[in-house]
C-alpha cells in the first residue's frame, strides 16, 4: 500500500483518463477514484510528509495529521457516494470537473504549506464554476461567472496575504497564525470567503441553486468544509469567529425559512449548518475544535442526502418552487423516507449524527459559560425543523397536489 502517495492524485489521474473511456462505463468509472483515494488514505500514518523545492520555497504537498485525515475520509466518501448519485451523467466535461474539485479539496486538507494549498483552492474554485454552468441555462451561466469572480477575488486577498506572511515570517508552513497582522486578516479574509461568511456569502445562495442536479450534491460537501478546516488550521481560538459563526447560525435560518426555492432553502442553511462550525473553531478549546469536526463530518452526509432528494424532485418535475409542488408523496415514497434521514439528522433529533455533532460544539461553549452562544445556537438549531423538517417536506411531498405526473428518475438516484 502507497505510504507517501498524496490521495488527490487518484482524482486527478482519473480526470485525466476519463474523457477517453467509452460514455456508457464513463459513470462507473468516475466511482475508481474515490474508492482508490480510500485505499490510499488506509495506508496513510500521522506523521507522515512530502517535501518538495519549487523556486525559493519548500513546499509540502503532504502533511499527515489527524484533522486532516478526519477530512480526507469524508471527502473520499462524499465523491463515491455523489458518484453514484450521478451514474446516470454523460456529460464528461460535469465528470471531469467533479473528479478534478473533489481532488482539489482533497490537496487542499492535506497542503502543509500556504502555497500548495492556495493551487488546491483556486483548482477547486474554476472546477466547481462548471458544475453550475453545466446546466446550461442563462440564469447558470450568469450565476457561474458571479460565483467564479468572487472565489478569484477571494483567492487574490488570500495571496496577497500569503506573499506578506512569507515577508514577514519567511516561511510558507501552513499552521496557526498566533498574532493579528496584516498577513494574517488577509487570509482570514480569503478564507472566509469559501466558508460564506456573512457578507462574503452570497455566492452560495446564488449558485447552488443553478447548479446541475448532481453538481449540486458535490458542491454542498466540499467548498465550506475546505474553508472549515482552514478555519481550524489556522485560526483556531480566534474570538472574532464565535460572534461570526452564530451570526452565521442564525442568518442562514432566517433566510431558508423565506426561500421558496427547494435548493435555494437549503443552501442559506449551508450558512447556517456551517456557522456552528466557525463558532466552535472560534471557541478555542478542544471540545469546540472536535465538534466544529464532528459537525462538519456529519454535515456533508446529511446535507448531500437532503440535496439528493431535492434533485429528485427537480429530476423528476421540472420544478423547485415550494409553491409550484406538493401531491408528490405517493409517486416517490423511498426519496420522501430518505429525505426525512436527512432532515432529522440536520434538525438535531435525539439518535441522529447532528444531535451527537451539534450537542459537542454547545457544550463547548455550556463549558466556557458562554451562554449567549449556547442560546442562540438552540435557536438556530429550533428554525431550522422549521424549515427543513417541516415546510419543505410538507409543501414538497404532502401539500396540495398538482396537474402533473413526475418524471421516472433513475434507479441510482
Amino acid at each position: 500500500m502507497p505510504e507517501h502517495l498524496p490521495p488527490f492524485v487518484p482524482f486527478f489521474l482519473g480526470a485525466l483518463l476519463l474523457p477517453f473511456l467509452p460514455r456508457a462505463v464513463r459513470g462507473w468509472a468516475f466511482l475508481v477514484p474515490p474508492l482508490a483515494a480510500l485505499w490510499v488514505l488506509a495506508g496513510l500514518e500521522s506523521g507522515t510528509s512530502v517535501t518538495a523545492s519549487f523556486l525559493l520555497w519548500e513546499l509540502e504537498p503532504l502533511r499527515v495529521d489527524r484533522l486532516a485525515l478526519v477530512f480526507g475520509w469524508i471527502f473520499a466518501i462524499a465523491a463515491f457516494l455523489g458518484g453514484v448519485y450521478a451514474l446516470h451523467v454523460r456529460d464528461a466535461g460535469e465528470q471531469v470537473s467533479a473528479l478534478l474539485y473533489a481532488g482539489g479539496a482533497m490537496g487542499a486538507v492535506f497542503a502543509g504549506d500556504l502555497f500548495t494549498l492556495f493551487v488546491f483552492c483556486e483548482v477547486m474554485a474554476v472546477t466547481s464554476a462548471y458544475l453550475v454552468w453545466a446546466r446550461r441555462t442563462e440564469a447558470s451561466r450568469a450565476s457561474g461567472m458571479r460565483y467564479l469572480y468572487v472565489h478569484l477575488l477571494g483567492g487574490s486577498v488570500l495571496m496577497a496575504g500569503i506573499l506578506l506572511h512569507w515577508a514577514d515570517t519567511g516561511s510558507l508552513a501552513f499552521g496557526p497564525f498566533q498574532e493579528a497582522t496584516t498577513a494574517s486578516w488577509l487570509v482570514l479574509v480569503g478564507f472566509a470567503v469559501n466558508a460564506a461568511i456573512p457578507p462574503l456569502h452570497a455566492w452560495l445562495s446564488d449558485a447552488y441553486p443553478e447548479a446541475t442536479v448532481t453538481g449540486a450534491v458535490f458542491l454542498s460537501a466540499f467548498t465550506t468544509k475546505t474553508a472549515v478546516y482552514t478555519l481550524a488550521r489556522g485560526f483556531w481560538g480566534w474570538e472574532i469567529l464565535v460572534p461570526a459563526g452564530v451570526a452565521m447560525a442564525l442568518y442562514g435560518v432566517v433566510y431558508a425559512v423565506l426561500a421558496d426555492d427547494i435548493r435555494r432553502l437549503l443552501a442559506y442553511h449551508i450558512v447556517s449548518q456551517v456557522g456552528y462550525m466557525v463558532a466552535g473553531v472560534g471557541l478555542g478549546t478542544e471540545m469546540g475544535l472536535n465538534g466544529a469536526t464532528a459537525h462538519a463530518f456529519t454535515h456533508i452526509l446529511y446535507k448531500g442526502l437532503l440535496f439528493m432528494g431535492a434533485g429528485v424532485v427537480l429530476h423528476a418535475t421540472g420544478r423547485s418552487k415550494l409553491s409550484e409542488l406538493g401531491g408528490l408523496a405517493r409517486y416517490m415514497p423511498w426519496t420522501v423516507a430518505l429525505y426525512m434521514i436527512g432532515a432529522f439528522s440536520i434538525s438535531g433529533f435525539p439518535l441522529w449524527s447532528g444531535f451527537v455533532s451539534k450537542d459537542i460544539t454547545v457544550t463547548a461553549a455550556e463549558l466556557l459559560r458562554r451562554e449567549n452562544v449556547v442560546l442562540l445556537l438552540q435557536l438556530a438549531s429550533l428554525g431550522t425543523f422549521l424549515h427543513t423538517g417541516l415546510k419543505l417536506p410538507y409543501f414538497t411531498w404532502w401539500g396540495p397536489a398538482r396537474s402533473y405526473e413526475p418524471a421516472p428518475v433513475p434507479w441510482n438516484m
